[in-house]
């Protein structure tokens, strides 16, 4: 039976006077895709139908509409968007989704055989950031495999990987006998994580990165590492034997990337990586530059910490010194902001006053400190004037201020013995005012007239 003869709708057809039928595009396990052009807005785009067989099950009805749910939901560049959703006359449902020119990577390697790695790489780094998406809102696509990952040309940019049937290859109902037919209702087995075939409800997003493995060691090798003629077959050697070391296939992949995709090959779900920023981050090392923006999208949608890239496989990072590196390098460091500038000054500004008051207090309580002078006593004759009547304390005051004029002559013996005058420059304290009289002055001697000023003593020079 061709392919015409089995869609539910005919060239030419208008479904709900917008969408007019141009061609098939493809036939898959429960459905079947058409090439459409909408009419009023002359744009072209792709119609999903399900197939006669399948519309009289609820349950894949569901899914089908859960499989335009979840295309909506996720936002990535690198999932098919979905337009429009709409019911035939006859109840089977119906998604418009964007038009997609190009091939899949399953016709890819048909017919060039085995990859370059880092585009090998590059087209699994990018199915990874579709995944994250789908991850995070819980949806486990399930059915990943060269077939289902779009390689969607651009008019003037590079190809784009786009992520295809999520949702609708979850059912396990039973098909048309043929290991195909069984593959696309049951997820394709050569791709199946172990636990997938051995209950497919129980999975979580680590069957995806088996299926990731094998996919990566297809695009490197040329074929899956499991082949087989039958479902039986395959199972066996899925469940109960490794896959054939990569390196024993091509000998020019770098072995860390050959031990990054033997552990998403590794039968313990736990023992594979946690989730696909991680196998995102063990990868990038040896895709083409700029692999680490797409590490950092995932990372980012997950909402998960990876180690640098390589770190998990213990491969060597490699720098790739291109202007676009330069600048998303600058954008991810972290620049101070004027929050935290205005602290750092406050906080210098403070330790600048503090250590001025510091220095300011120290240089004053050097320069109050009392200054040794001379002993007065030294200035002093040795024994007081013979004619002299003060009392034995007054001396003591009288020679700590200047001098008041004497009382009488001065003895000549005491002025030939009295050394020369003493000046004292640094005693701001005491001022050149008269000195207040002696206490204990005889009062019955008149005082004399004033005499000539010879050796002036304590402050004053000749």
């Amino acid at each position: 039976m061709s392919s015409p003869e089995i869609a539910p709708v005919q060239e030419g057809e208008i479904l709900d006077g917008k969408y007019r039928v141009d061609r098939v595009l493809g036939v898959g396990g429960m459905g079947i895709v058409v090439a459409a052009t909408h009419v009023a807005l002359n744009q072209r785009v792709a119609i999903k139908f399900l197939l006669p067989a399948a519309v009289g099950n609820p349950q894949i009805i569901e899914r089908f509409a859960r499989e335009a749910r979840a295309a909506v939901q996720i936002q990535s560049e690198h999932v098919a968007r979905v337009i429009d959703v709409g019911t035939l006359p006859t109840g089977s449902p119906y998604m418009v989704m964007e038009f997609l020119e190009g091939t899949d990577l399953a016709e890819a390697i048909e017919k060039g055989g085995a990859m370059p790695v880092a585009q090998a790489v590059s087209y699994v780094l990018q199915a990874c950031e579709a995944l994250a998406e789908a991850h995070a809102l819980g949806i486990v696509h399930r059915d990943l495999k060269p077939a289902n990952l779009f390689l969607a040309r651009r008019a003037g940019r590079d190809s784009i990987v786009k992520v295809l049937d999520f949702g609708i290859s979850k059912t396990n109902e039973k098909g048309p006998s043929g290991l195909t037919q069984t593959s696309a209702v049951m997820g394709s087995p050569f791709y199946m994580a172990p636990e997938q075939m051995m209950s497919s409800k129980d999975v979580d997003p680590r069957a995806d990165i088996w299926a990731l493995g094998i996919i990566l060691y297809e695009l490197l090798t040329g074929a899956p590492p499991f082949v087989a003629d039958t479902m039986a077959e395959i199972v066996f050697m899925v469940t109960q034997r490794d896959a054939p070391p990569l390196v024993t296939k091509r000998a020019d992949v770098p072995p860390e990337l050959a031990e990054a995709i033997a552990r998403c090959m590794l039968r313990e779900p736990a023992q594979r990586y946690a989730n696909v920023a991680k196998l995102a981050a063990a990868l990038a090392p040896f895709g083409p530059p700029r692999s680490d923006i797409s590490v950092e999208r995932i990372s980012r949608v997950l909402g998960a910490s990876v180690p640098p890239s390589g770190g998990e496989a213990h491969a060597p990072h490699r720098m790739h010194a291109t202007a676009s590196t330069w600048a998303n390098s600058q954008a991810g460091m972290r620049r101070p902001t004027k929050a935290s500038l205005a602290i750092v000054l406050a906080v210098g500004a403070c330790v600048l006053v503090l250590g001025s008051a510091i220095l300011w207090r120290a240089l004053r309580t050097r320069d109050a400190a009392p200054v040794t002078a001379p002993s007065v006593a030294s200035a002093l004759p040795s024994s007081p004037p013979a004619n002299s009547s003060t009392a034995p304390g007054s001396s003591v005051v009288a020679a700590l201020a200047p001098l008041p004029e004497p009382s009488a002559a001065p003895h000549p013996a005491a002025s030939a013995s009295a050394p020369a005058p003493v000046t004292l420059r640094t005693a701001p304290a005491r001022p050149h005012g008269p000195s207040p009289a002696p206490s204990a002055a005889p009062a019955a001697s008149p005082p004399p007239p004033p005499a000539a000023n010879h050796g002036m003593s304590m402050g004053m020079k000749e």
